[in-house]
């Protein structure tokens, strides 16, 4: 992982470090009354300078808004009223509050902040990209990078500045809600497609007319709740938070992301708004990160209201400033304004921490540009709609498909197959995007667009309709059309059942069972027993145990949440017009209470506790085959100082052109702390044609041997080594 940090080092010390902007932050500071300054910590929504309406309808207030910038002097407003809108009414929205800013006597703009999280998904008509942790499964920064790109074009067309993404939490426990907006179970993948996203969306040139702010969260520890449900508590090792748990956050704040938003929950009995050790002492004192950070929706009350920690509103506010939250998300009053200005004036929150926050809030708007240009950049309306950034996302969605299974060449399917499409999840749009798409909970699926074809649509263009029967009907929790479905299947070759999750965000998303829904599994066992071969299309945003009906699918397609290309790639998929690439980047678990990581210890795979799982990390099928051989280490041994060069060749032994990722795992056999089963250490995505063969080479230093010691501190022991690729196996020993 010391690659990534030092790929990015560069570009993020080039940002925290311009004399000219330090120059100017230092001028306006000495300007600043305390109520200004105040007034630049305190965020609201955008509801509370609404008028009325919602989405298209909605309306600014004047009278509202100059209370906002003037009154309060808010440094910042965040968020969408009810539902996405056009690229107009933003500029509408952003034009007004920016007018306002202007004529306040400072002239500070406001800096307007989104959760674009797979795309400008809060704009009408914009690119929406498959979910995070199906952008994982392609094992390809580079389309992670693209897609920040196009995001941050978008999201600044809008003339939104700033967006609350990358999720850096790892996903490692499957029912937690918000996993599918994570990048998986292993750090080092995490690593890369988070820092990937920043330099897409931030560039070399933050100040750029088409860049945005990266916002790195939830810092740190949100996604490993002990019940799995969203906000609820986690309890976290030293260790095991350095080890697992703060990588990606890491790899994130090196590649430049210069906005923090912090742990919406606890770990260890420590609300994360209250966590000094980790929002001071180590995200600014240990990483010198010199951006700032801003609560979560409603947090730091929260820290009153439901943690309990603080006694008073005005202890909790002192209590998450000097934590080190720069900026409240308050949101939907001004209550942090007027109890921080209290906490100044009787002492309990000295100036010097007020000069730390505000300064760190105005780096960041002169980094941007928004003191020259403040308001939306209306040139760029006319680019809003580039062809090229569609064909970016259906290549994202064609990567993202993982084949579980194919028995005997089910997939992929001939032309001229007689089809019956049928399950919940075959004929909507929004089961395929799901949370954070035009609306917070992605459920509205009268609001998408009808262009983007839903995956029984696809499956029609491409087979033709008179060869695709759908049977509509099949509920997620409920199964009215079984019987209808089963009856149909006599006239056809295939059965396609697309099972999986409604669209769902955050909390509503907390399930008790793990489980897929009773009435869909039943809905395949109805459906094995016609005799026809089942292909089963899972659109979900966890891995939802299947246990029952895997043996009873042919062949089963992982989907994730592809957005808005994902049902023309998963047709292409099933009809071999795009040969899957894709890998699971988390292990598919087998049962609700049976679940854990490839990199598990070895203790979870002896004395009669076999290692379980449904499918492991890593795996996806081809419709061709690749061949591993000629594993090769430069060296039997290095030195702490040393580099080892390994290589292994890999060839399409297949008849078809195809993507294979190939992954270098290493286990350390023997150290202080039990070493886990095998680490991932690089990664590398080749295409070869049918026949062809190439040598994939990677190089290992002490830095990628390192660990969490006995004392929590990072450090290498000399011992030996096995390297993995594959099947194949090598060992070397550092000296």
């Amino acid at each position: 992982m010391s690659r990534i940090f030092a790929l990015f080092a560069l570009t993020f010390s080039l940002y925290a470090q311009d004399p000219a902007i330090e120059a100017r932050v230092d001028a306006l500071l000495k300007q600043m009354t305390v109520e200004e300054k105040v007034g630049q910590m305190t965020q609201v929504a955008v509801d509370v300078v609404t008028a009325s309406g919602v989405g298209r309808t909605h309306k600014m207030d004047a009278a509202k808004l100059n209370d906002a910038i003037h009154k309060y002097q808010v440094g910042s407003i965040l968020n969408v009223n009810g539902e996405a809108y056009t690229v107009e009414h933003w500029h509408e929205v952003i034009n007004a509050i920016q007018d306002s800013a202007a004529k306040t006597r400072l002239k500070i703009p406001v800096i307007y902040g989104i959760d674009s999280v797979h795309g400008a998904n809060y704009t009408h008509d914009a690119v929406l990209f498959p979910q995070s942790y199906g952008m994982a499964a392609t094992f390809n920064p580079a389309l992670a990078e693209r897609a920040g790109v196009i995001s941050a074009f978008q999201t600044r067309a809008s003339g939104i500045p700033w967006n609350f993404f990358p999720v850096q939490d790892i996903g490692r426990n499957p029912v937690w809600p918000r996993m599918w907006e994570s990048f998986g179970e292993d750090p080092l993948l995490a690593s890369r497609m988070g820092a990937a996203y920043v330099k897409g969306m931030q560039g070399t040139d933050i100040g750029a007319a088409d860049k945005v702010v990266a916002c790195v969260k939830h810092f740190g520890g949100y996604s490993l709740p002990m019940n799995g449900k969203d906000r609820t508590p986690a309890w976290i090792s030293e260790r095991m938070l350095r080890q697992v748990v703060l990588p990606p956050y890491e790899a994130a704040v090196k590649a430049g992301a210069l906005t923090a938003m912090a742990n919406s929950s606890e770990i260890n009995g420590i609300p994360g708004h209250a966590n000094y050790h980790m929002l001071t002492g180590i995200l600014k004192n240990e990483w010198g990160f010199k951006g700032f950070t801003c609560s979560d929706w409603e947090d730091i009350k929260r820290l009153h209201t439901r943690d309990r920690v603080a006694a008073t509103p005005k202890e909790a506010v002192r209590m998450a400033v000097m934590a080190g939250i720069d900026m409240s998300m308050v949101p939907t009053d001004y209550s942090f304004y007027d109890l921080l200005l209290e906490n100044v004036k009787d002492g309990s929150v000295p100036m010097s921490r007020i000069d730390d926050a505000v300064r760190r809030i105005m780096r960041v708007k002169f980094m941007l540009g928004l003191f020259e240009r403040p308001k939306p950049d209306a040139k760029l309306i006319a680019q809003f709609h580039n062809p090229e950034f569609d064909k970016a996302n259906l290549e994202a969605a064609r990567e993202v498909i993982t084949l579980l299974k194919n028995d005997a060449g089910t997939l992929p399917l001939k032309k001229g197959t007689r089809i019956l499409v049928t399950g919940p999840t075959a004929n909507m749009r929004s089961v395929m995007n799901s949370g954070w798409t035009i609306t917070w909970q992605g459920d509205r699926e009268d609001l998408y667009p009808t262009r983007k074809p839903t995956l029984v649509q696809a499956l029609q263009e491409l087979a033709g309709k008179e060869n695709v029967t759908f049977v509509d009907g099949n509920t997620f929790d409920k199964s009215p059309a079984i019987e209808a479905a089963a009856k149909a299947a006599a006239n056809v070759d295939v059965i396609i059942a697309a099972l999986g999750e409604k669209a769902y965000c955050e909390t509503p998303g907390n399930i008790d069972d793990l489980t897929l829904d009773h009435a869909q599994l039943m809905l395949v066992n109805a459906l094995a027993k016609t005799g026809k071969p089942v292909v089963t299309v899972l659109i979900e945003g966890r891995p939802r145990v299947l246990r029952t009906i895997v043996p009873q699918s042919k062949a089963i397609v992982m989907g994730y949440l592809p957005g808005l290309e994902g049902g023309r790639a998963i047709a292409e998929v099933v009809f071999g017009l795009t040969n899957p690439s894709g890998k699971l980047p988390f292990t598919y678990p087998k049962s609700p209470n049976g679940f854990t990581t490839y990199d598990h210890k070895p203790l979870e795979n002896t004395h009669d506790n076999p290692f379980w799982f449904e499918f492991e990390f890593g795996h996806g099928l081809s419709y061709t085959k690749f061949e591993y051989s000629n594993l090769t280490l430069s060296a039997p041994s290095i030195a702490r100082g040393g580099k080892l060069d390994v290589a292994v060749d890999v060839k399409n032994t297949g008849q078809r052109e195809g993507k294979e990722s190939v992954l270098l795992f290493v286990s350390d056999l023997y150290r202080s702390v039990s070493p886990p089963n095998k680490e991932l250490k690089d990664f590398a995505k080749v295409n070869l044609r049918a026949g062809e063969s190439r040598t994939v080479r990677f190089s290992l230093t002490a830095d990628d041997l390192k660990f969490v010691g006995l004392d929590d501190k990072w450090t290498v022991e000399p011992g030996d080594f096995k390297v993995r690729v594959a099947g194949l196996e090598k060992t070397f020993t550092l000296k």
